[in-house]
């Protein structure tokens, strides 16, 4: 009689602890900075026959790497004549040494996969970017806009516009002071800018001026948006329960949705799990007893 009550004590303790297998794969990693934002491949492929031109590719994707994880920006130049090819990386000012090593490490393999080898490409995460060019490649503006992403209606009632805007000529009055990277706050307004680093002071204030005009134009009353030109971008996003800080874990910063709900989603997925997991045990145990009884009155039977 005993034997039949313990596969069913299993499968409802299988049942218990449903609630917290299912809660594991929604943990997400705070860390934004390596998703993709835009690729940016020449049409033209490169003609390489001797593959002299993938040896200076693959020469130049060293260089930059091993140069990320001492500095935050860096221009290398590799072959010679008609088979020179220079290239860059940035990485985003408040990212770490470790952070912005990890960030560009990636970019090669993402080049390859996403462009092949074109005649120039360039492919921008959150965190960082990369490019490369061979000799003779036509050169654009730097105020060139390249990608731009406006997202979110206005949750932010009257006058936020003009609180973003406010928040963006922070940021361009406060551009030219922070060495080419500078973020500040007005209102639960984030704002971000960047300029290329080998950008003077001057022309990294007219680039984001440009960059802000443009955000105020393409982006209207979206409470956030990205725009990124050839040699600057700015970003702003509106968070109605303060910017966010700064993780001592991660190098990027929530976007509105989790900034606003994520803790008290974490909250809840902790109290589940801890709830779950005492429930399972106990189940368990009342099982085991619950068995040992049986097994024990059929014994003395």
């Amino acid at each position: 009689m005993g034997l039949p009550i313990r596969p069913l004590c299993l499968f409802s303790l299988s049942l218990a602890f449903l609630p917290f297998l299912q809660l594991i794969p929604l943990a997400k990693s705070a860390s934004d900075y390596t998703n993709l934002v835009y690729k940016g491949c020449a049409q033209q492929a490169l003609s390489d026959p001797t593959g002299v031109y993938s040896q200076a590719i693959s020469a130049l994707f060293g260089s930059l790497i091993a140069q990320s994880s001492k500095n935050k920006f860096f221009k290398a130049n590799t072959g010679s004549g008609q088979t020179n090819i220079s290239g860059l990386f940035q990485c985003r000012g408040d990212l770490s040494n470790v952070d912005c090593y990890n960030c560009v490490s990636q970019l090669p393999i993402l080049i390859d996969k996403l462009c092949g080898k074109p005649t120039a490409a360039r492919i921008q995460l959150q965190g960082c970017y990369m490019l490369y060019e061979v000799a003779g490649f036509p050169q654009v503006s730097g105020m060139e806009m390249l990608f731009k992403t406006c997202s979110g209606k206005n949750i932010g009632g009257a006058g936020f516009e003009e609180r973003r805007d406010t928040a963006l000529s922070s940021l361009e009055n406060g551009i030219g002071s922070g060495n080419g990277f500078y973020t500040t706050s007005y209102q639960s307004v984030y704002v971000l800018g960047q300029c290329e680093g080998d950008l003077s002071a001057s022309d990294c204030g007219q680039c984001v001026q440009t960059a802000v005009q443009r955000a105020q134009s393409e982006c209207g009353s979206s409470i956030s948006g990205q725009i990124y030109l050839d040699k600057c971008f700015v970003s702003y996003s509106y968070y109605p329960n303060g910017a966010p800080k700064r993780s001592s874990s991660s190098s990027s910063f929530s976007s509105p949705e989790t900034a606003s709900t994520g803790s008290g989603q974490s909250t809840g997925k902790t109290v589940a799990i801890i709830l779950g997991g005492a429930a399972g045990v106990g189940f368990l145990v009342i099982c085991l007893l619950f068995t040992k009884n049986l097994m024990k009155k059929h014994d003395d039977s």
